[in-house]
Formats: C-alpha cells, sequence, structure tokens
C-alpha cells in the first residue's frame, strides 16, 4: 500500500470510529459507506436545492445511505441510473425507469429489488446525467472526498466522463453526516473527483474547487480490477488492438 493510500485509510478509519463513537451509525461500519442517522433528512434537505429541482436524470450510488435518495428519485418521477455492484455486468447500470415499474417506488429504490425488477443497461443506451449522489466516508469542505477504498466511484465517474453522459452541467452531490464532513485537505490522486455540493441533515455546503477526471486513469487499474469488471476488460482489449 502506497504512503498516499495510507494515509486516506487513517482518515477512513478516524471518520468510522467516530461515527460509531457518537452512536450514528450501525456497529460494523468499518470498510463500508455509513448508512448514517439522519439520512432521510439529508436526502430530504437535498430535494429542496435548485440542482435536485431542476434534474431529470440521477444516477444514484447503491449504498444503503442513499437510499433515502433514491425512493425520493422515483417519488419525484425522475429516471434514476444505479451501478451493478462492483460494475460487474455486462451492462453496468440498472435503469428504473418511474413510470414503468413493477414495485413502488420504496421497494424498487432498494438495491437488492432492483437487482431482480430492473432492465440492466450499457452505457451506449443511457441518457446524459444531470445530477450525480455518491457516498462517502469522508469529505472535505473543498469537495475532496474518500469513498471505502475499492475505487468503483472514481471508474464510474471516468466512465460516464468518456461516454459524455458526465459533463460540465453535471453535478455531483455527497450526502453524508455532519461528523463525515472534515476542515482537513484530503489526500487526492489524479483519478479521485470532487463534488459540488456536500449535503447534511444540517446543511447543504457548496464546494467551489471543482476536479473532473477526463475519463478512465488506465495507470491506476490494476489487472485484477480490468479483469473482474467487463465493460473494462473490453475497453482495454480495444486498446491493445490499436
Amino acid at each position: 500500500m502506497s504512503s498516499i493510500d495510507q494515509a486516506k485509510q487513517a482518515i477512513r478509519e478516524q471518520v468510522w470510529s467516530l461515527l460509531e463513537a457518537a452512536g450514528t451509525v450501525e456497529p460494523g461500519v468499518w470498510g463500508y459507506i455509513p448508512a448514517f442517522t439522519g439520512a432521510d433528512q439529508a436526502a430530504e434537505r437535498l430535494a429542496a436545492l435548485p440542482v435536485w429541482q431542476n434534474a431529470q436524470v440521477l444516477e444514484v450510488v447503491p449504498d444503503r445511505a442513499q437510499l433515502p435518495v433514491r425512493i425520493r428519485v422515483l417519488q419525484a418521477g425522475k429516471l434514476l441510473y444505479m451501478a451493478v455492484p462492483k460494475l460487474a455486468g455486462a451492462e453496468p447500470f440498472y435503469l428504473l425507469d418511474p413510470h414503468h415499474l413493477t414495485s413502488e417506488a420504496a421497494a424498487a429504490a432498494d438495491s437488492e429489488v432492483a437487482a431482480r425488477i430492473a432492465p440492466m443497461v450499457s452505457m451506449s443506451d443511457m441518457q446524459v446525467i444531470d445530477l450525480i449522489v455518491c457516498g462517502s466516508v469522508a469529505v472535505s469542505k473543498l469537495g475532496a472526498r474518500l469513498g471505502k477504498g475499492a475505487g468503483y466511484s472514481d471508474i464510474e465517474v471516468g466512465l460516464l466522463v468518456e461516454a459524455g453522459l458526465v459533463t460540465k452541467q453535471t453535478t455531483i452531490v455527497t450526502t453524508v453526516h455532519e461528523l463525515q464532513v472534515l476542515d482537513e485537505e484530503l489526500p487526492e490522486q489524479d483519478h479521485d473527483f470532487r463534488v459540488d455540493v456536500i449535503v447534511t441533515p444540517e446543511r447543504a455546503i457548496p464546494c467551489s474547487h471543482a476536479k473532473r477526471p477526463t475519463g478512465l486513469d488506465w495507470e491506476h487499474l490494476n489487472p485484477e480490477q480490468i479483469r473482474a469488471i467487463p465493460v473494462l476488460e473490453r475497453k482495454a482489449m480495444r486498446r491493445r488492438c490499436q
């Protein structure tokens, strides 16, 4: 593990410990995006923002912390994309169209239910995304974020940028507990993206230092990741043939 990876992991562990000590998460949060107390209120606060009200096409991570956000997307009649876990499908996103659901929004937004009822789609069949809602373990007030360390959110955003589905007009938001918002700067690498807005149960924090990838960072991807994610494996084969 590199020194920057070690620094990131130390911050994650600090935040997981803070959340557990404060009783704002269930035991066993280490290694996961925290499903925090107040996630419903954070989703409600997000839904009051203009960036939400103006968005019609959203991509929201499948983590439990963002379940209230996904429910609100569908209840508001907006189109929802959700990544297949670990991007492990040949078609790496689920499509949840509120006008063609076979379950109530509150059930369909659950990642396990979505896996049963939602069609999987390739990026060539997706619409341009207005708003991304990601999960975080920690986030700085400048918008730098740390996920749980697996790198899937960075890969998702890189893929969507390359496909033209995430543009300069796309807003990236994270919903977190107040204890996850840090005053300190967070270690960053080239493949890391920053969020535009942080939403907690208590407030919305605009971030003025946007950072987006121009695409996938192939130097950061290891062979195991590429083999495990079909869309990456296809892209890698095309790169070798060029």
